[in-house]
């Protein structure tokens, strides 16, 4: 019995969680490249690759769920390369046609600025593309001159969250397929074409949602425009005086009819407390005619994705039960949870529980050096020597509650 379990704490401390990339040689890659091809390809647990400032000029891609790729710093982290789709299309690579092409979910990118830097204002030109879920883009540049920016692509099931980040580009800059919520952001538009693009036609629910933003370009930008079924939320966002006074459109084809994609739900453009000073007929608050009738307040990241995930929670991960087998201690938590390094759970008596197994699910194994009383584990208060966090995507470290309640 002892035996397997040193073997199985040995075995998770190999495991990092926690990987630093430098150009100088100081952290564990040189390169973000090599920093991710050291991973597993299955990745059940949070994975954070820190950084170091640089300039970094490759395109990547990421398949492994949960990675977080964190920079030293917004605006000194950079992270290019040139790529036309065009050109990727006529000689096709295995990373892709983006600086960042991402398959993974629970992704998150934070302090960091990307550019596509190919040079040519209009063409396809992505800086990230993406087709996994639950994706966050936090304090970021994310800077092209060619077309689809940032395209996050899961037109069934994707959801994606963005805050405090800054998009450059030119005809459908920033263009979601599925659930997207963006706050206390900034556009700018490289060329007189619409800066939205959004797909929602595989859910009658699916909305792009913008709180708290600005909008600037060169003189006659627009707004946004859509080929499939759409679902637009503009609340307290600002608009400059270079933005055309042309509402937000449906794309068809009177020539090709064949061409029009479904438009079975109507227009769906909803308006409230935005400013612009130039007269905008359609800028009326108007959000009593959207489904359900939300007020401004109601409308939040929970709420645009239809309570399937809150990127804004703060929540701890919960005990919800817990049984006894002998020295062992086995805990049933209300979500995924990451492990780092072999936390230990202190006692307010002093006994101490060594985690063992379970890091990547929601059932943890801990073991005693002596025989468990239940009124001990209500006095457990303190993790030494490692930490338990919820793996899904968040804005927050959500750390595990040590309140044994049942």
């Amino acid at each position: 019995m002892l035996i397997v379990f040193i073997y199985s704490i040995c075995l998770f401390a190999t495991e990092k969680r926690f990987i630093t990339v430098a150009q100088d040689g100081s952290g564990d890659y040189k390169t973000i490249t090599t920093a991710i091809q050291s991973l597993p390809l299955f990745n059940y647990q949070r994975t954070v690759i820190y950084v170091k400032n640089g300039v970094y000029n490759e395109k990547i891609r990421i398949d492994q769920d949960y990675i977080t790729l964190r920079g030293e710093s917004r605006e000194n982290t950079i992270l290019q390369h040139s790529q036309l789709r065009t050109d990727w299309v006529a000689n096709k690579d295995s990373i892709g046609a983006a600086v960042i092409n991402l398959k993974g979910d629970d992704f998150i990118l934070e302090n960091f600025t990307v550019e596509n830097t190919q040079p040519e204002i209009g063409p396809h030109a992505f800086t990230i593309y993406g087709t996994g879920t639950r994706t966050i883009l936090l304090n970021c540049n994310l800077l092209s001159k060619g077309g689809d920016t940032v395209s996050l692509w899961n037109y069934k099931t994707g959801m994606y969250y963005h805050a405090n980040c800054y998009f450059v580009g030119a005809v459908d800059f920033v263009c979601p397929r599925g659930w997207c919520f963006i706050r206390s952001s900034k556009f700018f538009q490289v060329k007189k074409t619409a800066s939205l693009w959004h797909a929602g036609g595989d859910n009658i629910n699916q909305k792009f949602v913008i709180v708290n933003s600005e909008f600037d370009g060169i003189f006659g930008f627009e707004l946004a425009r859509h080929h499939y079924e759409a679902q637009f939320y503009l609340i307290d966002c600002t608009f400059s005086d270079n933005m055309s006074t042309r509402p937000i459109y449906r794309v068809t084809y009177s020539n090709e009819p064949e061409r029009d994609r479904p438009f079975n739900w109507g227009h769906r453009y909803y308006f409230a407390d935005n400013k612009s000073n130039v007269a905008l007929d359609w800028n009326e608050n108007n959000l009593n005619s959207a489904h359900g009738s939300p007020t401004k307040n109601q409308i939040t990241a929970e709420w645009t994705f239809d309570g399937m995930w809150n990127p804004e929670s703060n929540e701890p991960v919960k005990i919800l039960s817990y049984s006894i087998i002998d020295r062992y201690l086995l805990l049933k938590l209300s979500e995924k949870v990451t492990v780092v390094e072999v936390p230990t759970l202190i006692s307010q008596t002093g006994n101490e529980y060594t985690y063992v197994s379970g890091g990547g699910s929601d059932t943890l194994r801990f073991i005693s050096r002596k025989s468990i009383e239940v009124n001990d584990l209500r006095v457990i208060d303190k993790v030494q020597n490692g930490s338990i966090f919820a793996t899904s995507a968040s804005i927050y470290e959500r750390n595990l509650e040590l309140r044994f309640d049942n």
